[in-house]
């Protein structure tokens, strides 16, 4: 198979595939007499053992001493390792659509504060970042809520290391507070403003400098967020989309 077709069986990017190409954790096969590079079996195996391991939390550095490894076991072994990680995967769903159920209870009954479902390091952030009294702060706000509320305990230790250099860097705490200030801006804007596209672009750069930094590619498909917009005016909601189809170019 062709890497578009690799990328599409494991749910990813054809650019997130190069990229672990890049930084040595997914080994590339060589080019065939007609140019292109054939992807087998092993070569999706391996794919689908770099995600979940960066899932998990580990670097990329040791998420390619595993891969490595993994060239000398016999493909039976792997498969039975996959599955059953696929079944410690099923039971952390369970658990999350578990937390989720209680979270709507409490909503549906009134009894769901702002912050009753954010962890204790998240509300430690958001007080140490000193986010500004702004519409668009809010709902960022809200949406690492959410995320943290439904994270497993990798997601979080990963997101807070992230979280944890941004808070402590003035720089890029000044230029968030002005992502902010030019967001709020366009509540009333059309989507074709053209204070839009250079907007869209320093989120992009913002979070390729500050975010990509910690998380690698993963994540960053340009339609996730789509769930997460409503809460935005369109054209705040336009800047989120092009800085989305911007970082997935990168």
């Amino acid at each position: 198979m062709r890497i578009g077709e690799l990328a599409a069986l494991i749910g990813v990017s054809t650019r997130t595939v190069r990229f672990y190409h890049q930084h040595g954790v997914l080994p590339e096969p060589p080019r065939l007499a007609n140019g292109y590079r054939e992807y087998g079996m092993r070569d999706a195996i391996a794919l689908a053992r770099v995600r979940r391991l960066v899932e998990l939390g580990l670097s990329l550095e040791e998420a390619r001493d595993v891969i490595a490894d993994d060239r000398s076991r016999q493909l039976p072994e792997l498969l039975a390792e996959i599955d059953a990680d696929l079944a410690r995967q099923e039971h952390e769903i369970r658990a999350r659509r578990a937390r989720l159920a209680e979270v709507l209870e409490r909503a549906e009954t009134g009894t769901l504060g702002p912050d009753d479902t954010a962890s204790p390091d998240l509300l430690a952030f958001l007080r140490a970042v000193d986010l500004p009294a702004s519409k668009a702060a809010a709902w960022d706000r809200d949406l690492l809520v959410l995320m943290d509320s439904v994270a497993t305990d990798g997601d979080r230790e990963r997101a807070f290391a992230m979280f944890g250099s941004l808070a402590a860097d003035p720089e890029a705490a000044a230029r968030g507070h002005e992502f902010y200030r030019r967001l709020d801006a366009l509540a009333d804007a059309s989507p074709d403003d053209p204070r839009v596209a250079p907007l869209a672009a320093m989120l992009a750069d913002y979070s390729v400098e500050h975010v990509l930094a910690h998380t690698g590619p993963h994540g960053w498909e340009p339609g996730a967020v789509e769930p997460f917009l409503d809460g935005l005016a369109p054209a705040q909601a336009e800047v989120v989309r092009q800085a989305m189809r911007l970082i997935a170019r990168r």
